[in-house]
């Protein structure tokens, strides 16, 4: 559910029957240069892109694995939260 200008009773009113109903609610609202944003997201699962930790030889400071570890773009893994 997406609600935008409403009052403020009937934002609580509608979200608290979503929350009871496991459905998701959203509501905002834009007043010239100012805004806001609500979500009522319950349980939900999300995926975040995290960079991968390079692994770094000892003793091996300068060689050409070294200069190709720092122009290539650091690798991403996706965890699911």
């Amino acid at each position: 559910v997406c609600l935008t200008c409403c009052s403020r009773e009937s934002m609580l009113r509608i979200n608290q029957i979503c929350h009871k109903s496991g459905v998701k609610f959203f509501t905002g609202d834009v007043f010239g240069y100012h805004g806001y944003m609500f979500a009522d997201l319950g349980e939900h699962e999300f995926v975040e892109e995290k960079p991968k930790v390079a692994k770094v030889s000892a003793g091996v400071e300068d060689g050409p694995e070294a200069k190709r570890a720092r122009l290539e773009p650091p690798e991403t893994t996706m965890v699911k939260k």
